[in-house]
C-alpha cells in the first residue's frame, strides 16, 4: 500500500519545466533574429554572447549568440595588442527568457603592463584591461619571413584548448606568461603581421 501511494504521489506531481531561452546566431546580414528554445537540460542556462574586435576605437561586430547552454560554457575572455583587441563578453541567467540582451564590454587598465608590436617595432607598451592577466606572443612562419604579435591576454586565451586549436594552423606558436614585460621584445614583420590577425582571431573564437 506505502509503494502504490508513493507511485501515485510521483505520478500526479507537477512536472519541471524546461528553462526556455531565446536562441539566435548573427545573420549574413548582420542581425540577430530571436526565437524561444526549450533547453534539453535542467543544468541549462540562458546565454548571451558576443565576440567584437576592436581597431582603435572602432567596434567590429564578429559573432552574436543566444542559446541554451551549460555552465561551463559562460566563458569570458580578451586578447589585447594596443591597437588592436579582441573580445568575448559572455552572460548567462537562470530565468525564462533572461537572455534579451548581449552584454557590453567595459573595462579599464588593471595596471599590468605588456609589450606590444607596432610595425618593425615591439618594445611598445600595451596597459592590460579588466582581466587580461598574462602576456602573450604569437609567432609564426611563412615563405621564410618570421611575423611575431604581442599583447595582453586573460586566462580563457593562455588555456591549453587555445594552444591546441593554434597549432593546427603551420608554424603558429603562442605563449603565455605572468609578469609586466615578459613577453620580451623582438622585431616583427608587419605584412605577414596583418595576415595573421584575423586567422588568429578565426582559431580564437571557431
Amino acid at each position: 500500500m506505502f509503494l502504490f501511494i508513493l507511485f501515485l504521489g510521483a505520478f500526479f506531481l507537477p512536472k519541471t519545466d524546461s528553462l526556455q531561452c531565446y536562441e539566435c546566431s548573427l545573420d549574413a546580414y548582420g542581425k540577430c533574429n530571436d526565437k524561444i528554445a526549450e533547453c534539453p537540460s535542467q543544468k541549462s542556462q540562458c546565454l548571451a554572447s558576443r565576440v567584437v574586435a576592436y581597431y582603435g576605437e572602432n567596434e567590429i561586430p564578429q559573432m552574436e549568440v543566444k542559446a541554451c547552454a551549460m555552465p561551463e560554457d559562460c566563458i569570458e575572455g580578451s586578447i589585447n595588442l594596443g591597437k588592436i583587441k579582441s573580445v568575448q563578453m559572455t552572460s548567462c541567467c537562470t530565468t525564462k527568457l533572461c537572455n534579451n540582451k548581449f552584454p557590453d564590454y567595459k573595462s579599464t587598465p588593471n595596471g599590468k603592463k605588456c609589450f606590444s608590436c607596432e610595425g618593425e617595432d615591439c618594445t611598445q607598451t600595451v596597459n592590460c584591461q579588466g582581466e587580461e592577466n598574462h602576456c602573450m606572443k604569437l609567432t609564426a612562419n611563412a615563405a621564410g619571413v618570421s611575423a611575431t604579435m604581442k599583447g595582453c591576454a586573460s586566462n580563457l586565451m593562455c588555456s591549453d584548448k587555445i594552444a591546441s586549436m593554434l597549432s593546427m594552423y603551420s608554424g603558429v606558436k603562442f605563449s603565455c606568461c605572468q609578469g609586466d614585460y615578459c613577453n620580451s621584445a623582438v622585431s616583427a614583420s608587419p605584412t605577414l603581421l596583418l595576415l595573421l590577425v584575423p586567422l588568429f582571431f578565426l582559431a580564437l573564437f571557431c
